[in-house]
C-alpha cells in the first residue's frame, strides 16, 4: 500500500532561497529519481516562512529502504545544510485508495 510521508521544516537563519531550491532540485534529481520505489515529490512554500515536502513511496518498507541511504548521499547534504534541524518534523501516513 503506498504511504505519504511529509516533512515540515523552516530554513536556517540567512539561507538563500535560490540556493536551497537549487539544492532542493538536485535531491529530486540525483536522489528521489533513482529510487525505483519513489513514486513522487513535491516541496511547497507556506505563507508563514514555513517549508513542506511531500513524498508519495510505493510502500513503507520501500520509504525505510530509501529513506536509509539519504544521510549519506551528498545532494542531501547540501539540501539540510540549508535546514533548519531544530524545526523539522517528519510524518508518515498511510494512503486509503
Amino acid at each position: 500500500m503506498p504511504l505519504i510521508e511529509t516533512h515540515t521544516f523552516r530554513l536556517a537563519e540567512g539561507a538563500d532561497v535560490g540556493g536551497f531550491l537549487d539544492a532542493d532540485k538536485r535531491v529530486q534529481t540525483e536522489l528521489m529519481l533513482t529510487k525505483p520505489t519513489f513514486l513522487r515529490r513535491t516541496t511547497a512554500r507556506g505563507g508563514d516562512g514555513e517549508w513542506l515536502v511531500i513524498v508519495l513511496w510505493s510502500s513503507e518498507g520501500d520509504a525505510d529502504i530509501s529513506s536509509a541511504h539519504f544521510g549519506d548521499h551528498p545532494a542531501n547534504a547540501t539540501f539540510m545544510a540549508f535546514v533548519d534541524e531544530a524545526t523539522v518534523t517528519s510524518r508518515r501516513y498511510e494512503t486509503l485508495d
